[in-house]
């Protein structure tokens, strides 16, 4: 199956994927010293209600200025969150044997273990994660196999989630192609009828257990993400910080009832370096476990994503010429993994 969870067939995984034992570490170990860690400011990242009528718009600019943006009146509803912070918590408390009998394969995507983003940096994560991509069964017998209720009701929720998450990611992201100048339709992917393919997205669960020298370590270094859109929801505990040119580290903080949309950089391609890949951290805390839940949104592995010509604002017969050759999410994965943050270098268009 051509797919996202081929990405890592080949390229085997050179990184750390099993975390601390979080519970039984009371000082921070040198493979998980931070040095230098630049502090935060402060700052507002734009929020956006997307029953605005100005929604395309205000989406647009703050593709542009910021990369990242809160969405209001997203449909996903607040109860079902609850739920899926609920199962979160269940399952990262459990004993850590038991979460290694979920591990994910060194060249596989889905099941327990360190974040991706580890490859990015030389030291190691603060954080664990759980990933999935439809059903997560498989794994949640490895992690109750001898609760079939407990299996049964994380699997309803999580998929739930997944269902919710894609439809409002897709809200967005025909959001962000009008702001473009684009009909959605165009991308038979973003609307799919019948026999046409569908985005892709992968579930993430993400834990930043209470770090005893919160300074020294980091749970997820600066990166930007691979995808066009990941969105992004928080427990009450901050965590998640944005990168701005000239400020400085912006700490997002929770908002009840709001997501956070990033900006991925398969939107930063689709726009001809319009939109901005917003770099992004989480740092940890001594008092809080934080919880958060990433729905990472794409195309269909196979269909290449290249700048689109027509964006709102153009002359017809004055485009800008591309700035990115055309590549597959399933390619881009594979380039980040090899090429970390100069992955964007490796796919522009050179000039004659």
């Amino acid at each position: 199956m051509n797919s996202i969870s081929d990405s890592y067939k080949n390229k085997p995984s050179h990184h750390h994927i099993v975390p601390l034992d979080f519970k039984n570490v009371h000082t921070v170990p040198d493979s998980h010293k931070w040095e230098n860690v630049e502090p935060h400011t402060s700052g507002s990242v734009p929020s956006i209600d997307l029953c605005d009528p100005n929604a395309k718009s205000l989406i647009g600019e703050a593709c542009e200025k910021w990369g990242v943006f809160y969405v209001t009146n997203h449909g996903v509803p607040t109860n079902l969150f609850k739920k899926v912070e609920q199962e979160a918590f269940r399952l990262f408390n459990l004993p850590t044997d038991q979460k290694l009998g979920a591990l994910r394969l060194p060249d596989g995507v889905t099941g327990y273990g360190m974040p991706r983003t580890t490859t990015y940096g030389s030291k190691l994560l603060w954080a664990e994660s759980f990933f999935m991509i439809g059903s997560p069964m498989e794994h949640a017998t490895q992690l109750w196999p001898h609760q079939t209720d407990q299996q049964t009701t994380f699997c309803a929720v999580m998929e739930e989630c997944q269902k919710e998450m894609k439809r409002s990611s897709g809200r967005v992201m025909e959001l962000i192609l009008e702001s473009l100048g684009l009909n959605p339709e165009e991308l038979t992917w973003v609307k799919p009828k019948d026999g046409c393919k569908e985005a892709q997205s992968v579930l993430s669960l993400n834990s930043y257990p209470v770090c005893p020298e919160p300074e020294k370590a980091m749970g997820l270094g600066p990166h930007t993400d691979t995808s066009l859109l990941t969105v992004l929801y928080q427990s009450g505990c901050t965590g998640l910080q944005v990168f701005r040119d000239g400020i400085g580290w912006i700490p997002v903080q929770p908002v009840p009832g709001a997501l956070v949309v990033n900006a991925g950089d398969l939107l930063h391609v689709l726009s001809n370096g319009r939109f901005k890949n917003v770099l992004h951290r989480a740092v940890v805390n001594n008092e809080q476990h934080r919880i958060s839940v990433a729905h990472v949104y794409g195309p269909p592995a196979d269909v290449k994503i290249s700048p689109l010509m027509k964006v709102a604002g153009d002359d017809d017969d004055d485009h800008d010429p591309p700035l990115f050759s055309p590549v597959t999410w399933k390619e881009y994965i594979y380039a980040k993994s090899v090429h970390y943050d100069k992955a964007l270098e490796f796919i522009k268009v050179t000039a004659e």
